[in-house]
């Protein structure tokens, strides 16, 4: 055979004289050599990376999952796989273009299945050259047989991961496509969902001049004359005019009479039934306890912009300015398939069978991230059944769990490839969770975010890509990142980002708050996020107590005090 790969022969060497015993087995061990010296890279062809590292440019679209700034994150990244039967990883040229995943069942450096290797380099590496030459090699006097031309890494091998935050952004820009639609819903059906448009006052707020208290309108500098009764109640039509020297009675949220000066609240005011006259205990300053026309907002007036989450303040605040429906982006429709032979829905783990625990965390998760969630559905390890479910949905989005890495019974990237589906996001350089994918199955078709299936791994994927997707497809506004000090060292990964689970501790003496991580962060742990009431995005390498990091909170975190207790 010719070719950069095989051994080179001279023309007419098939005849070539025979020579002695020791120089046909000499000829023969250097064709051996040859040869494996071509099985592991010897040879630099086009396509193939040399080794000062350099790749060919790819075009940027503008939702290309990677850019120059990934491409020298590791290339042979362990996975998270699903736990039980399905976790099987295939790690040989054969079962390109998803290679080389394995578990990731580490949480620091010292635990990492493979030594890193460079982006560039040949899966058969330089540490491995020895045995694989060795295994390469025919017995002397034995004819090799031709080997088959064997393609470059340039040609098949899958490209790095992108960085944590820009997997976050690719999936962000996903959800912001497209326009958002927009439905009117009555106030009662609002709650939760996103305004599609500001919000704008109907009229002034408040629309007349009220009292802001009980007590006595007046007119003019006192005593003032009173007339006895009930005086002006809430909601009653408008009322005469109030001549200087006199007084009325007043309650809250009444319509002040014309020509008012002031309300004197009914504990500020002494009463002379006697002789009819109202004196104030206090000084009246003109206009106190009187809400004006127009004080809280004008006619027309902005009150809350696009993209705002409809609270129960908002529903109160758009009644207020004589809203009965409001104009909101519907929320995301999200479907839930569960994937896994190995999964059980009730009872204990027993015989190799271990207790679904994405089935029932993912529907609360996702309805807490503005989703519209169907009941998830248990597909177990079944292609067939997969496609079926992936060409028969309607939802916005599909989630899957497991199913992400290459084993034998990880149908997730056969399926995809079997629809056409256009892979925005191919796994990302973050642990746990890093075999996480996001997929578009077809131009007009639903998002898919395949979660690993791994506990803590898939909540890397929610908060990673599921999260900013929803938020664009829901309208919502990209929250600031914020930053705390962490109170403790974390290890991170020599190459990828970590999420850690971390609780908040208000500071002591004066100090500033911080954030403690928390012990049980294994990918397959919840334990930890349980307790948590946040994720610490710690960057490769790790960082020193002291330090700021990025913190991603969870959407209950506010309402969840937790302590320390057994969980740090």
């Amino acid at each position: 055979m010719t070719g950069s790969d095989g051994p080179h022969r001279e023309p007419g060497s098939g005849v070539r004289a025979a020579g002695s015993a020791s120089d046909r087995a000499r000829e023969e061990e250097e064709r051996a050599v040859e040869q494996a010296l071509a099985l592991v890279g010897g040879s630099s062809g086009p396509g193939r990376s040399g080794e000062s590292g350099e790749r060919p440019s790819r075009s940027r679209d503008p939702l290309a999952p990677w850019d120059s700034r990934d491409e020298d994150l590791n290339a042979d990244r362990s996975s998270d796989s699903h736990t039980g039967p399905s976790s099987g990883s295939h790690t040989g040229p054969s079962s390109a273009p998803h290679t080389d995943r394995s578990s990731d069942s580490h949480t620091g450096p010292s635990s990492a299945p493979h030594a890193h290797r460079s982006s560039g380099s040949d899966p058969y590496d330089g540490r491995d050259s020895d045995l694989r030459a060795a295994r390469a090699a025919p017995a002397p006097g034995r004819e090799q047989p031709p080997l088959p031309d064997r393609p470059s890494p340039g040609d098949h091998a899958k490209p790095p991961p992108p960085s944590w935050d820009r997997a976050r952004a690719v999936a962000a820009r996903a959800g912001r496509g497209g326009p958002s639609p927009t439905i009117r819903l009555p106030l009662d059906r609002a709650l939760g969902h996103v305004l599609a448009e500001a919000l704008g006052a109907l009229t002034d707020l408040p629309s007349f001049d009220t009292s802001a208290m009980d007590g006595w309108a007046v007119a003019g500098p006192g005593p003032w004359a009173f007339e006895a009764g009930a005086g002006l109640l809430a909601g009653r039509g408008p009322a005469a005019a109030l001549p200087d020297g006199t007084a009325v009675r007043i309650a809250t949220g009444a319509r002040v009479p014309p020509e008012t000066t002031a309300v004197i609240r009914s504990e500020h005011a002494h009463v002379d039934e006697a002789r009819g006259l109202l004196h104030a205990r206090r000084s009246v300053v003109t206009g106190q306890d009187i809400r004006p026309r127009g004080q809280e907002c004008r006619s027309g007036e902005q009150l809350v912009p696009a993209g705002t989450v409809v609270t129960p303040a908002v529903l109160g605040l758009a009644a207020a300015a004589g809203y009965d429906a409001l104009p909101v982006v519907p929320r995301p429709r999200v479907d839930i398939l569960v994937l896994g032979d190995e999964l059980l829905n009730a009872g204990l783990p027993h015989d190799g069978l271990i207790r679904d625990a994405l089935g029932p965390m993912l529907g609360p998760w996702l309805r807490a991230l503005g989703a519209e969630v169907s009941g998830a559905r248990r597909l177990g390890d079944d292609a067939g059944a997969l496609r079926d479910a992936l060409t028969s949905s309607d939802a916005d989005l599909i989630v899957t769990t497991g199913g992400t890495a290459a084993g034998p019974v990880d149908h997730v990237h056969p399926v995809l490839d079997a629809l056409g589906a256009e892979l925005l996001v191919d796994g990302v350089a973050v642990r746990p969770g890093h075999p996480m994918l996001l997929a578009r199955l077809s131009p007009d078709g639903p998002y898919l975010v395949g979660l690993p299936g791994n506990p803590l791994a898939a909540v890397s994927g929610l908060l990673t890509l599921a999260e900013p997707l929803l938020a664009g497809i829901a309208g919502r506004p990209a929250q600031d990142p914020y930053r705390a000090l962490v109170h403790a060292e974390v290890h991170g990964h020599p190459h990828d980002t970590r999420l850690v689970p971390v609780v908040h501790r208000p500071g002591r003496a004066g100090g500033r708050d911080h954030v403690a991580p928390l012990r049980y962060n294994g990918p397959a742990m919840l334990r930890g996020i349980a307790a948590a009431d946040g994720l610490a995005v710690v960057p490769p390498g790790g960082v020193r107590s002291g330090t700021e990091v990025e913190i991603l909170d969870l959407p209950w975190a506010p309402a969840t005090p937790w302590t320390e207790g057994c969980f740090t």
